[in-house]
């Protein structure tokens, strides 16, 4: 169920430049780039031309700021028109600030509003378990949105759930105001979830940490990658 590649990575950036404008959100967009690309081209079973098949995978972008990089990658991918991307944040467009999940196709959940992609990733994985479907749930949240309570409610029920068709991958840009004592990964791991620390940059290292074996709890990905305005 993998789309067709109608682009490859070393196009993502021609995307991106088609999308003008202020309030971009740009170091947040390529500082998830390499992540969402991996996640699409290797990792994700999707496919646009089935973007509601009760049996794919489910990718939800709670990180939703600066969604550039992920309308690149769904262009790439086959999702979007690419020429949609020329329209970027216009008052036709359905490409917003914020993505859309009831206007832009693979998109899962509306957001933006930092602090509720984990919960809702934890619910919707929660809801294919009870189904019987083997679909797995993956999130992709920021460094700076863990300091919001309701992630660790999220992250402590996940673990003891036993979630095991639930991934999370952070993006860390170390952008948090407080961080978490022993590393964002030691967060995780005392909840009973399996944690990989990787090269946000380097594809294969991420494609070997998203395919870690987590057979009977949540898999935590934290993707480490150069703060904003490092030449990176």
């Amino acid at each position: 169920m993998r789309p067709p590649t109608t682009r490859g990575y070393d196009d993502l950036a021609a995307l991106m430049t088609r999308m003008t404008g202020d309030e971009k959100h740009e170091p947040a967009a390529t500082s998830t780039l390499d992540v969402l690309w991996v996640l699409y081209d290797r990792i994700l079973r999707v496919d646009p031309a089935r973007a509601d098949d009760p049996d794919r995978d489910r990718f939800l972008v709670s990180k939703g700021h600066g969604p550039m990089a992920l309308y690149a990658v769904l262009a790439a991918r086959g999702f979007l028109d690419e020429a949609a991307l020329d329209r970027f944040a216009g008052f036709d467009s359905n490409l917003g600030h914020h993505p859309d999940r009831t206007l832009v196709p693979g998109v899962e959940i509306s957001s933006g509003s930092l602090g509720h992609g984990l919960g809702l990733a934890v619910g919707t994985a929660t809801g294919l378990r009870l189904q019987g479907r083997a679909a797995r749930t993956v999130v992709l949240v920021g460094d700076a949105e863990l300091d919001e309570g309701s992630n660790l409610e999220a992250i402590q029920y996940a673990g003891r759930a036993g979630l095991a068709g639930l991934s999370a991958v952070v993006v860390d840009n170390r952008s948090a105001s407080h961080g978490w004592p022993g590393g964002i990964a030691a967060r995780f791991a005392a909840e009973g979830w399996a944690t990989v620390d990787a090269d946000g940059r380097d594809h294969d290292t991420l494609e070997r940490a998203f395919r870690t074996v987590h057979d009977d709890r949540p898999l935590a990905v934290v993707a480490h990658v150069e703060p904003k305005g490092s030449p990176r």
